[in-house]
């Protein structure tokens, strides 16, 4: 291995290793605790090698955010196979169970600021993956899906921070998830055209349903 490659494993290392130490802290004590000065003390280098890989902690919850959006983007991927029972209850649980399991990494993905642009050129190819996912869960020929498929991620996400608040308990979960698959359902009639002007008050049926 020639001296530039054992640097760039080097710095590849050190890289990967101030994201733990982010993730860890932030775990331990809440993203108010990650500074530069805790983080160089904790890996053991001082706060320039930091400024080398990253401007500021911004820059680490960006990179930690970007870091969670693959993950998602995987776990949402492979939630979403063709043929299996209940495609988009399996997806729905996939977030979920991502939100529960790393709470502090969708805290910097979705509910701190960061530097991340969404719905724009910008987007990280992650994040537009794992949306993705959430469009194609709902079913083919949905009309208006990626404005369902937002419409969804809303709602998964106000469960996800509604109970990591505390606001609502967590005894109810999966009946809470059910629900909400269910108003999402193909099979239940497109809400966008239920939602469309003119459409009309609903039928009988529609509302036995609904209620």
């Amino acid at each position: 291995m020639s001296i530039a490659e054992r640097r760039e494993r080097q710095r590849a290392e050190r890289y990967e290793l101030i994201l733990a130490a982010a993730r860890d802290l932030a775990e331990a004590e809440g993203w108010d605790a990650v500074t530069t000065r805790r983080l160089a003390a904790l890996i053991d280098y001082s706060q320039p090698v930091l400024y080398s890989h990253f401007k500021g902690k911004a820059d680490i919850m960006a990179a930690v955010a970007t870091r969670g959006f693959e993950d998602l983007a995987t776990r949402l991927t492979a939630a979403n196979v063709t043929g299996a029972p209940d495609v988009l209850r399996n997806v729905c649980a996939a977030y979920l169970d991502f939100a529960r399991a790393r709470p502090v990494v969708y805290e910097a993905m979705f509910v701190l600021p960061t530097q991340i642009k969404f719905a724009s050129e910008e987007t990280p190819p992650a994040l537009r993956a794992a949306f993705a996912a959430l469009v194609a869960a709902l079913g083919p020929d949905r009309q208006g899906s990626e404005f369902l498929a937002e419409v969804l991620w809303s709602a998964l996400h106000g469960l996800v921070v509604l109970a990591q608040s505390g606001r609502i308990p967590a005894r109810g979960a999966e009946d809470r998830l059910n629900i909400l698959v269910q108003k999402f359902r193909s099979d239940d009639g497109d809400p966008a055209d239920r939602a469309r002007p003119g459409a009309g008050p609903a039928s009988r049926s529609d509302t036995e349903r609904a209620s």
